[in-house]
């Protein structure tokens, strides 16, 4: 009798649970994942939107303004497809000043005029690798009869004003790959790698084995130590805009075998640098040391002007930009789509101005109010922006009309067997992305985190578990 009570009971709880609307199933497990203990000092929002009609499925606070981490970067890219298009390119051009006299010698400079490209250089590219770049400028140069140059190369990167980080970044992440600031000569992504050799013993120093290239101009301070078997890269570097010293601080596992990237405090000057020491080798050479025109201003000395023509380079399209934006989670593309659209739009190039006019810009698009999208930068790096899962998801679910949907869905990578971006600083996650239900209804979401405790991992998990209901 008990076990037929036992079986009648399982029959009624499934049958609940499968006549259950969709928005009560998630109502169900959203309760369960904000009930964790993991939340207890924390907050969750998640917004759900049947895609076809625009009508909520479910929210919870999600009017309230958070921390979007990288979920941030699905608003910028966006933008970027509607205020610059999918077709959109960066042109960085190679000139030179002054004559070049019978005997091959140039007396002048060669400038490199950059226009925010944040692919220069970038190996993620075959035709804008900084090998075939500088190996394509050379042969420029010596075309146009140069053997010598008396003066030197001048990287121009007026446009933005030098290179920046945003403000609000903090400083331990500008001196690391992910923290580069931006210029309007971007250079490898602003980039550059170091290879540790650890002690014999945890807490042993470590050794500098080389760069992935030569950034001998900078003074680099080691102080990373070995760090246990399996306690992997915990290596921080140390740096700002114009540092010319970067401080290495942390620990680097025993028995890790990984390429720590540091960011470049000028990726114009390594752009100039990196020329001037190709022309070298190509037995070209210059009377002046490489410098950028931001430098040449703080010195009082005069930039060069206009010249001739020797070499236009196209960066990718936009949507090639944007793909390895979203699915790396590269923070200088963010930067740079940012002022691009400023640029385009104001004709400014700040990006405490630029973060302002892509608020006003989905204001104006879709209603979106001020205080749902409080943006510092492009990217999500900043810990100071505060996002609303309603502003993510209506934004998202205003895309899916556009002409340029299928390649800016394509940008998005897949987690837990959803297209969704991520988002991960301190004390955040969040995903943002699309979903077709298993009645198939499709779904925009946008699912954030703020100040959990514990592991990240065990928190992704509790997420994917929540998101699996959308399935």
């Amino acid at each position: 009798m008990q076990r037929i009570i036992c079986t009648g009971l399982t029959f009624f709880l499934l049958t609940q649970a499968l006549s259950q609307t969709l928005s009560q199933k998630i109502e169900t497990a959203f309760r369960t994942f904000e009930l964790h203990e993991s939340l207890a000092n924390g907050v969750a929002s998640l917004t759900v939107i049947n895609a076809n009609t625009g009508s909520v499925v479910f929210a919870k606070h999600e009017k309230l303004g958070m921390a979007p981490a990288s979920t941030l970067k699905t608003v910028t890219s966006a933008a970027a497809y509607h205020v610059l298009g999918a077709g959109y390119t960066f042109e960085t051009t190679l000139s030179y000043t002054g004559q070049v006299d019978a005997s091959g010698t140039l007396k002048g400079d060669i400038v490199i005029l950059g226009s925010g490209d944040p692919s220069l250089g970038s190996d993620r590219f075959p035709r804008a690798t900084d090998t075939l770049l500088l190996s394509t400028w050379i042969q420029a140069i010596k075309a146009a009869g140069i053997r010598k140059i008396e003066g030197g190369i001048v990287a121009d990167d007026r446009l933005y004003h030098g290179q920046t980080a945003p403000r609000g970044w903090t400083w331990q992440d500008m001196g690391n790959y992910y923290g580069a600031g931006v210029s309007a000569l971007n250079w490898r992504e602003n980039a550059v790698g170091v290879n540790f050799i650890p002690g014999t013993t945890p807490g042993a120093s470590t050794r500098i084995a080389n760069t992935t290239n030569d950034i001998s101009y900078l003074q680099l301070v080691n102080e990373t130590m070995t760090g246990n078997r399996g306690t992997g890269d915990r290596v921080y570097a140390f740096s700002a805009p114009y540092s010319s010293r970067i401080y290495l601080r942390g620990t680097y596992g025993i028995d890790l075998k990984k390429t720590i990237y540091l960011s470049l405090p000028d990726g114009a000057y390594d752009a100039a640098y990196q020329l001037h020491r190709s022309l070298d080798q190509a037995g070209i050479e210059q009377s002046n040391m490489p410098t950028t025109s931001h430098l040449l201003s703080l010195a009082g000395s005069s930039v060069p002007n206009g010249g001739t023509k020797l070499h236009a380079h196209r960066s990718p399209a936009l949507s090639e930009l944007v793909y390895w934006f979203n699915q790396k989670s590269i923070n200088l593309y963010g930067e740079a789509l940012l002022i691009a659209m400023a640029n385009r739009q104001e004709n400014k190039t700040d990006t405490r101005d630029a973060a302002e006019i892509l608020q006003e810009f989905w204001a104006s698009k879709l209603g979106i109010p001020e205080g749902e999208l409080k943006i510092m930068d492009g990217s999500g790096l900043s810990p100071e922006n505060r996002v609303t899962t309603n502003a993510l998801a209506r934004i998202l679910m205003s895309v899916k009309k556009e002409p340029w949907f299928a390649s800016f869905f394509e940008s998005l990578p897949v987690y837990n067997g959803m297209k969704m971006k991520s988002g991960t600083i301190g004390g955040v996650l969040g995903y943002t992305g699309y979903q077709t239900a298993q009645d198939g209804t499709p779904l925009v979401f946008a699912l954030l985190v703020n100040n959990y405790q514990g592991p990240a991992s065990p928190m992704r998990q509790r997420m994917f578990r929540l998101l699996d209901v959308l399935k």
